[in-house]
């Protein structure tokens, strides 16, 4: 249960992530966000971090509605 509410508050941290203004921050957060989830859910935090870098630079290309 406790990896269910961690990982809940961290998704809901990310969205917040979604409004920052450069690639650079977004990348940031999505990689600190990204190495909190993987290690929240047992990972040794690598992975998330990556692909939480790639989530934030990308975001704004591939969903422009919603990442600004």
């Amino acid at each position: 249960m406790q990896t269910i509410a961690k990982t809940a508050v961290i998704f809901s941290l990310l969205g917040l992530a979604a409004c920052e203004g450069s690639d650079l921050e977004r990348g940031a957060l999505g990689a600190a966000g990204g190495y909190a989830i993987d290690r929240a859910t047992g990972g040794d935090g690598t992975v998330g971090a990556a692909a939480g870098v790639v989530a934030g630079v990308t975001c704004d290309d591939v969903t422009p509605g919603v990442c600004r």
